[in-house]
């Protein structure tokens, strides 16, 4: 392909929606989901990951022997673009965000190369790679840190609208907890559909077996509920759930706004200085969030519609409901420019958010590592160092 200037994608376990973000019409798609082995090593430390993973690949491997690994917190979601975007797992706050958990990357690079990225080898690519997507090579492996993990308690809990007032102050008191419990993770889902209107869906997850904990009682304690799957099991099972979930939501949130098979939802997730603070010990990475800025909020918003006549009409609506949030914040004073690549559409700027000096670094290791810019020339899909979407910067 490099001798040829052929076009390419990079798909992986299947992580981002857009389309042409991991497939090509008119080149070559490298298609690595065969590539899925799960591995430990003989101390139980490591667990060696292939680029094609899923995540239920993973926990269905190390539930049997009692370990887990900071990862995906829906089982369908694959490895190597929740990693390579940051990654957000039920552990954050003990561990911080996923990438923060890779010891090693191995990567085929442009010249045909494979090398190790790692505290040691390389420590400028295994920066690079915490975050900034597919921008220098195609990772091969992931070699993660392991950790013993039995059963943990967690589920969802569905309540009706007139909940809200209970909501939003369970949600303020986790997240500016001053004593943050960090075996706790919780995100809050506001959904809508024709027949039943507006409802909440609160996914919880506590690392210890340990029923009903004082952290998330607010939450548990909120009536009425709809629906409540909260248990004692393992990742595999409850990281399937979601998925499941996600399916039913797929196939019942209809016609909002008139428009046909469309589902929709914001989702709130805590983001305190409990998750923001680790990625220090972890040989830091680009995403460029300081916990001196104290507990933030991420905010998803899941749009699904099936009629492309529909496109101009749902993505001019999703713009403007995050124009109108950007003003709002903004004046409030709480605005805050950083955006989540593995939340980004498709027109946004994930990598120019990560401030100056992260971008900085991440474009000397694109020099260094993919000196004649294949992954920026050759690849359209995904998030780029120098480009926006098809405008080039600086």
């Amino acid at each position: 392909m490099t001798a040829t200037d052929c076009q390419f994608a990079i798909r992986g376990g299947g992580h981002t929606p857009w389309k042409g973000s991991a497939n090509i019409n008119s080149g070559v798609t490298v298609d690595l989901s065969s590539m899925k082995s799960v591995n430990v090593n003989r101390s139980n430390t490591t667990v060696s990951v292939g680029p094609g993973a899923r995540w239920s690949d993973v926990y269905e491997k190390l539930d049997a022997i009692g370990l887990g690994v900071g990862g995906g917190r829906i089982s369908d979601v694959g490895v190597a673009g929740l990693i390579t975007g940051g990654g957000l797992s039920h552990f954050a706050a003990r561990d911080g965000f996923v990438c923060d958990q890779v010891l090693n990357f191995e990567v085929a690079l442009a010249s045909g190369r494979i090398v190790n990225a790692n505290a040691t080898s390389n420590p400028d690519l295994w920066f690079a790679l915490k975050g900034g997507s597919s921008n220098f090579g195609i990772v091969t492996r992931f070699d993660l840190k392991a950790f013993p993990q039995g059963k943990a308690f967690g589920g969802i809990i569905v309540n009706p609208i007139n909940t809200l007032p209970e909501q939003i102050q369970a949600f303020a008191e986790f997240n500016n907890a001053t004593n943050y419990d960090t075996n706790a993770a919780y995100w809050n889902s506001y959904a809508y559909n024709n027949r039943d209107g507006w409802f909440i869906s609160n996914t919880l997850f506590y690392s210890k077996p340990e029923v009903h904990p004082a952290v998330l009682r607010p939450l548990l304690d909120i009536k009425p509920q709809v629906y409540n799957t909260m248990r004692l099991s393992n990742l595999s099972d409850i990281t399937k759930e979601l998925a499941l979930v996600l399916t039913i939501a797929n196939t019942t949130l209809q016609s909002f706004a008139h428009t046909p098979n469309l589902t929709y939802a914001v989702t709130y997730q805590p983001l305190p200085p409990a998750i923001t603070s680790r990625s220090a010990n972890s040989g830091g990475n680009p995403l460029g969030l300081d916990p001196a800025s104290g507990p933030q909020v991420l905010v998803l918003q899941s749009i699904e519609w099936s009629n492309a006549a529909d496109d101009n009409l749902i993505n001019t609506a999703a713009r403007e409901l995050w124009q109108q949030a950007d003003e709002l914040a903004l004046k409030m004073g709480l605005k805050r420019d950083w955006i989540y690549l593995n939340y980004a559409a498709e027109d946004q700027d994930p990598i120019g958010s990560y401030g100056e000096e992260n971008v900085r670094r991440l474009r000397e290791a694109s020099r260094k590592f993919d000196p004649t810019g294949l992954f920026q020339t050759s690849v359209p899909g995904g998030f780029k160092l120098w480009e926006k979407r098809g405008v080039k910067t600086a």
